[in-house]
């Protein structure tokens, strides 16, 4: 994405920020009244929709081994036979664009009826210190309500998508502080929900820096199919 001239670091930054619908409605009122009279902050904002669209290339990186036995003790209580062949997992590399990525799927969904789930998950830690329901509709909604916990001080709680047999996880963005929230979930990952299994992890503010969990585990569940 190029930076246009005439606006310092503070519009580009809002105007990332307007794309990723991370304004409060009274700075988007404003910044939309901005873009009303000032064509050369539309081209800014094109930039930015055009660029989040295109960070979806993954390079490959090797987690750390004990990664995958972490989430199964929290989905399962216990490593799950048969899974030790899986090999190696691809990540998204760069903690720029994974924080980008992560965070341009928590795009706001606009209100509207709601749609029956087609697939489930109660996400929760065993000593039920974390708890999210989370339901996923046919149009690709996926709601999401934390009845229990929260991030660390300090710290995020960010959600993962392990589809069946699939030797890499999708990291579905970092957890904000709202308790209800509903995400649209891209359609290539919609599949991978029969089967698979949806996990959240204890990361840096923004989400981890590497494209893989880098810290704790904290709850995971199987998806059910309804």
């Amino acid at each position: 994405m190029s930076e246009t001239a005439t606006y310092d670091e503070d519009d580009i930054a809002l105007a990332g920020e307007y794309v990723l619908r991370l304004l409060v409605a009274e700075e988007v009122a404003a910044f939309e009244a901005r873009l009303a009279a000032e064509p050369a902050l539309r081209d800014l904002v094109t930039e930015w929709q055009e660029g989040l669209a295109t960070l979806a290339d993954e390079v490959a990186e090797t987690p750390p081994a004990a990664l995958w036995p972490r989430i199964e003790a929290a989905a399962y209580g216990e490593a799950t036979p048969g899974r030790a062949g899986i090999s190696p997992w691809r990540w998204l590399t760069g903690g720029l664009v994974a924080a980008l990525i992560a965070v341009a799927l928590f795009f706001a969904v606009p209100p509207g009826p709601v749609a029956p789930p087609t697939h489930q998950a109660q996400i929760s830690a065993e000593d039920g210190s974390l708890v999210v329901q989370a339901a996923l509709s046919a149009e690709g909604e996926l709601h999401l309500i934390r009845e229990a916990g929260t991030a660390r001080p300090g710290r995020a709680l960010e959600l993962w998508l392990i589809a069946e047999g699939a030797p890499a996880p999708v990291s579905l963005g970092v957890l904000p502080e709202a308790e209800d929230v509903r995400i649209e979930v891209p359609e290539a990952l919609r599949a991978a929900f029969t089967g698979g299994t949806l996990a959240i992890s204890d990361e840096p503010p923004g989400g981890s820096p590497t494209g893989a969990p880098t810290g704790d585990v904290l709850a995971a569940a199987q998806v059910q199919a309804l």
